[in-house]
């Protein structure tokens, strides 16, 4: 029923300058366009609508995430931009916050500027 139409993700923002020089800036998404209620942005086919809100509590789960080829390179292509990876003490997690599962996909997580969690895995 849904799988033939686009997706569409969602995350909140209390400031969205800030969001948008994260999202567009740091992490490289296409802005589309603002306004008084979302910054929208896309991604490899993907809409990201940044909902600008008053207040935000951040969920303590993965709002969203990205499948990529190469997680290591991409955690430190980020750490050179300022994205601060998160360390949870997972056995196999290494010293860069990138966590080898037991069927060895490799994962790693950080937030944006509001502490909306998101991720990387391969």
């Amino acid at each position: 029923m849904l799988a033939d139409h686009p997706f569409v993700a969602f995350v909140a923002t209390t400031d969205a300058t800030r969001a948008r020089a994260f999202y567009e800036g740091v992490l490289g998404l296409r802005f589309v366009e603002e306004s008084p209620f979302a910054l929208v942005l896309e991604g490899h086919g993907t809409t990201l609508r940044v909902q600008k809100v008053r207040e935000l509590t951040p969920q303590q789960f993965t709002a969203i995430g990205w499948k990529v080829p190469d997680v290591r390179g991409l955690v430190a292509a980020l750490s050179t931009r300022g994205v601060k990876f998160l360390a949870f003490g997972f056995p196999g997690q290494d010293e860069t916050g990138v966590w080898t599962t037991p069927d060895g996909t490799h994962v790693a997580w950080f937030h944006d500027p509001d502490g909306n969690t998101l991720s990387l895995n391969d």
